[in-house]
């Protein structure tokens, strides 16, 4: 069971891991060492509730597919068990980020005494720039 939030979590079937070999420069190691991990995660066919999978699938999100399978490839680190743990929360991010309602703003009016207040700041703020004015004698 792969935990996400309080109320979200994943069966551990939802998710299909496999390591590969690691890109770009890093000598020998790069080489010889799958330590890159390449996580799949299909959202139609996971533990998720609609309301959710439809979140996921109506994000922008450029590593999803059109089949609807979100790709992770994670190789920042040196160690396979780091990038998987990489992998994972950023699945979990992602999940959040998706899933997450924001709360609906409330307009509000400024109070009466508030206005009061501006507009008295305001007459007394033109009083003294007219004091600035030329003195006749």
């Amino acid at each position: 069971m792969i935990f996400i939030s309080n109320t979200i979590s994943l069966n551990d079937s939802d998710v299909e891991i496999s390591a590969i070999r690691a890109q770009g420069a890093g000598g020998q190691n790069v080489n010889k060492v799958s330590s890159a991990i390449h996580l799949r995660f299909d959202i139609h066919s996971s533990s998720l509730s609609d309301v959710n999978k439809q979140r996921l699938l109506d994000s922008k999100d450029s590593r999803i597919t059109k089949e609807g399978v979100l790709i992770i490839k994670a190789q920042q680190f040196r160690t396979q068990e780091r990038n998987r743990i990489d992998a994972f929360e950023r699945l979990q991010g992602f999940i959040i980020q998706a899933t997450h309602i924001n709360k609906t703003r409330k307009p509000t009016k400024p109070s009466r005494n508030a206005k009061r207040k501006r507009v008295d700041k305001k007459t007394q703020r033109g009083k003294t720039k007219a004091l600035r004015g030329k003195v006749d004698f």
